[in-house]
């Protein structure tokens, strides 16, 4: 009776944890679209304008940065260039490639997305050790692995 009840105990915490996860995933979530809304931006769409920044990208390696998908990084790209934040081009080595490239609007702004994403970060993390980070960034990785068999980096 022991072992069972142990394994209940040990189901329960399993599941919880996922609920908590999930739970805190949409807070987050929550709390990074209400930063951005000042800006006018969604998280996804200042993600993307975040990395896009960075250097002239194509629409699969943004897509592979955001973890979304084609129809996803299609809807982010036609949104974000209807706010004149960005356009596409076809790069000029491989006329069938396409590359983002910000316009001067998306230039001045995308310096503020850094900032609201560390704002966001540190309420996030308040009050957790340089230790606490530590074991949760590598508790995470571990999970991530555990689910997609795939090594963090």
């Amino acid at each position: 009776m022991n072992a069972t009840r142990h394994g209940n105990a040990k189901l329960a915490l399993v599941l919880g944890g996922g609920s908590a996860l999930s739970q805190v995933a949409k807070d987050l979530g929550t709390a990074l679209d209400r930063a951005f809304a000042d800006l006018d931006l969604t998280a996804q769409q200042a993600a993307l304008l975040m990395h896009a920044s960075r250097s002239v990208s194509s629409p699969s390696a943004l897509m592979t940065r955001l973890g979304t998908d084609t129809a996803g990084m299609t809807k982010l790209l036609d949104r974000l260039e209807a706010k004149g934040l960005l356009l596409r081009r076809r790069s000029a080595e491989d006329r069938r490639s396409v590359l983002i490239e910000l316009t001067d609007t998306g230039k001045r702004l995308a310096p503020k997305v850094p900032i609201v994403f560390g704002k966001i970060t540190r309420q996030l993390f308040d009050g957790f050790t340089a230790d606490e980070l530590s074991a949760l960034s590598a508790m995470l990785d571990r999970m991530s692995h555990n689910i997609t068999g795939n090594p963090t980096a």
